[in-house]
């Protein structure tokens, strides 16, 4: 007698990471029974959507729950897909072959043997799956979720980051033909469709159609290939003109998938070319990756609105100390590095105080470079960062070593502008809010609104201006900003 099928609970909304952690741990539940195909199925998509999920949050929000509750299913996800690849590769015998066909009987027998072990891998990992730990991670995780709204240039850009690999992906699939790049490419267009589902919705209530049946079309690809390596590798043809025959079937059943594929995304007016349409362009690019950056950052600093006017003051000293860079093409660029590496020059309090500068620069190197962003940009913002307090910058420090030699000056030079902007608000009151430059007789005269000249304060000013001095060539002197009290004119 065959068990009871355990019921789900009905949630209040179809979506969202709260929902497919809760329908991760329903489905647990549905495939005991017996490791059935349709239960098997959906376990594997509440698991990837999860994971998808985490995959596109984790870049943004750096909490490391986001990597643990993706690795802990991925045993699990592992085991039953390769279940899922027997169960469909029997759907698929049973579809292409004959009756009476002893390739098929062969194929169908193995298939059996195949799934029964399978079942049991299953088995062990499913009773190896924490569902008290992932249960603890389904309260947790979505109420950090709810911290990033969804729809907005950042999502788009990261959008655009995975139609930019898929893309990649689909011209070297339709130049090679082999199945590892189709396979590629279906991982590839997956990646997409989950960030434009899960954190874009506008994009998603138009694109879906598209989305779903270009994935279903290359992962049926994938399932004909498995089933010819799966034949070939157990010899299962008697003769060659089954072998023939076999091979002819698949081919035609491949192919005819490929040409779906090519006939809606090959051409100007592909898929491809309006997906992309929708997505960031220009400035827009760079836009969205500083806000992404700026977005990682405020997530880890205990105290970023010290960071931001810290930014803001760093921006002010630039402006006056350099005033002739504004002429220059790469003034524009400098001020960008600066206001980020400002922005992010203490994440590395996440990690403790003891050498924070250190920490976050290590932290800093270790992020993939956003689209728009080089390796080599975030290595200066890193650097940049660092020589925010402790050691002045020379050769033979990690950090330093790791830049162009190109770039050294420019890194001295705003790490120069960040420590003194760092020690203008010492105290993280933000009582020093603006500054002004003045020339004074070989001396630069730096106009602080705010400023104490008997404040602890002012002693971290007057040991943070050295590096500034020696990049000038000549005295800083601070001085306090009287308010301006003439009355307006009527």
């Amino acid at each position: 007698m065959s068990a009871a099928p355990i019921p789900r609970t009905k949630p209040l909304e179809k979506h969202g990471l709260a929902f497919w952690m809760q329908r991760v741990l329903e489905e647990c539940e549905r495939v005991a029974v017996d490791f059935a195909a349709d239960p098997v199925h959906d376990l594997r998509v509440a698991l990837r959507r999860c994971r998808s999920l985490a995959d596109g949050l984790m870049s943004l929000d750096p909490d490391p729950g986001w990597k643990q509750m993706k690795k802990a299913g991925r045993e699990l996800f592992r085991e039953l897909g390769e279940l899922r690849d027997a169960q469909v590769m029997e759907e698929w015998v049973n579809k292409l072959g004959t009756s009476g066909d002893p390739v098929a009987s062969t194929l169908l027998g193995f298939l059996a043997f195949r799934e029964a072990a399978h079942k049991q891998q299953a088995m062990r990992a499913l009773a190896q799956f924490d569902r008290k730990q992932w249960k603890r991670w389904s309260r947790t995780l979505p109420r950090r979720a709810t911290r990033i709204r969804t729809g907005g240039l950042i999502f788009r850009h990261l959008a655009l980051e995975r139609w930019t690999e898929a893309y990649q992906l689909s011209r070297r699939a339709q130049r090679g033909r082999s199945p590892l790049a189709w396979h590629s490419l279906r991982i590839g267009l997956k990646r997409f469709r989950y960030i434009v589902e899960n954190f874009l919705p506008e994009q998603h209530e138009s694109w879906i159609g598209d989305l779903k049946e270009l994935q279903d079309c290359l992962g049926e690809v994938h399932d004909l290939d498995v089933l010819w390596s799966t034949a070939l590798e157990m010899n299962v043809f008697p003769d060659g003109d089954s072998r023939l025959r076999w091979r002819q079937r698949i081919l035609e059943e491949r192919n005819h998938r490929i040409d779906r594929y090519r006939e809606r995304m090959v051409g100007k007016h592909s898929r491809w070319q309006i997906w992309r349409a929708q997505l960031p362009t220009g400035r827009e690019i760079e836009a969205a990756a500083f806000s992404r950056l700026q977005l990682w950052a405020s997530l880890l600093d205990p105290d970023f609105a010290h960071s931001r006017h810290v930014s803001r003051l760093a921006l002010e000293i630039y402006d006056g100390v350099f005033p002739r860079r504004h002429e220059e093409p790469e003034s524009a660029a400098e001020r960008t590095i600066l206001r980020l590496a400002a922005l992010l020059h203490d994440v590395g309090r996440s990690r403790g105080q003891k050498s924070h500068h250190k920490a976050g620069a290590r932290m800093i190197e270790k992020l993939a470079p956003p689209l728009g962003w080089s390796r080599a940009s975030m290595d200066l913002i890193a650097a940049v960062s660092r020589y925010h307090r402790g050691a002045l910058p020379r050769r033979g420090q990690r950090t330093f070593d790791r830049l162009a030699a190109s770039e050294r000056p420019s890194a001295i030079r705003l790490a120069a502008v960040l420590r003194l902007a760092n020690a203008f608000d010492q105290d993280r009151s933000g009582r020093i809010d603006r500054v002004k430059t003045i020339e004074g007789n070989g001396v630069l005269v730096i106009l602080a609104h705010g400023y104490n000249p008997w404040s602890q304060t002012a002693e971290s000013i007057a040991r943070a201006r050295h590096l500034l001095e020696l990049v000038c060539r000549r005295p800083i002197q601070v001085k306090a900003l009287r308010a301006d009290r003439r009355r307006p004119a009527p």
